[in-house]
């Protein structure tokens, strides 16, 4: 076996497909053209942001929102508009939010563009945060699931309740065979106008990638070093160190 089939043991990328001729193998090509539609199905399906919430309430008070943006189509065709709330959403939570104390931390459950992403990982994903939060002495709000939402988002939500960070997990921009992926995002002192440098990012959440366990121990290591030195973004470090034979991390 050559050192290129070795290697596609290790991974999903489309490596040593493989020839017929000058072409690719019938099922290869078949392969690529079903990973497409997945991926695009990823993108254009509806999300079911009700049975999502419904899901969630066993980690506490859940409510749904909507962005700005009117519909699906909308969504994808203006990103500004999936960064800020619909006027209704946005006046529901500033009632919420006055009636609260403020939370170390809002984390906000969002389609973002694979609604399948989020209808799988952010449960999982959640199950292993949160325990990790509660242990940390931190505090969290309710849990917002938003209707098109993009990243930015969480600047707006989190500014409401004023917390001390807000988390957004939502769906990634599918690839070719990564149709599932979750992101998870935070921003220290959220607020309207912050920009991607001043957030953080665990890309790939999947059974294929880092597992949800994995990436909420890591994403509880990066919180507690963000809310300690009250920064997030590029002047955030990652000195998150993986163990030798292990795929654990140990954060100094």
């Amino acid at each position: 076996m050559d050192a290129w089939h070795q290697l596609r043991q290790l991974t999903t990328a489309r490596i040593a497909l493989g020839r017929s001729g000058g072409s690719l193998p019938t099922s290869e090509r078949l392969a690529f053209h079903l990973a497409h539609a997945r991926a695009r199905d990823a993108v254009v399906s509806g999300f079911h942001a009700a049975e999502l919430a419904a899901r969630l309430r066993r980690f506490g008070e859940t409510f749904v929102v909507d962005s700005a943006a009117r519909d699906r189509a909308e969504f994808l065709r203006r990103p500004d508009l999936g960064r800020k709330l619909a006027a209704a959403s946005r006046e529901e939570l500033e009632q919420l939010a006055v009636k609260l104390p403020p939370p170390d931390i809002v984390i906000v459950v969002s389609d973002g563009l694979s609604t399948h992403a989020v209808m799988t990982q952010c449960e999982p994903m959640l199950a292993a945060l949160l325990p990790l939060i509660l242990g940390s002495g931190w505090t969290y709000g309710p849990l917002i699931v938003a209707r098109q939402g993009r990243v930015a988002l969480q600047d707006e939500i989190g500014a409401l309740f004023k917390a001390r960070l807000s988390v957004m997990l939502l769906g990634e921009r599918p690839g070719l065979g990564s149709a599932d992926s979750l992101g998870a995002y935070f921003t220290y002192a959220p607020a309207p106008g912050r920009t991607d440098a001043e957030r953080n990012c665990i890309s790939n959440i999947r059974a294929g990638g880092i597992t949800p366990a994995d990436a909420a121990a890591k994403l509880h290591g990066l919180i507690a070093r963000s809310l300690h030195l009250q920064i997030s973004g590029v002047s955030l470090k990652d000195d998150a160190t993986p163990a030798i034979g292990s795929d654990t991390f140990t954060v100094e």
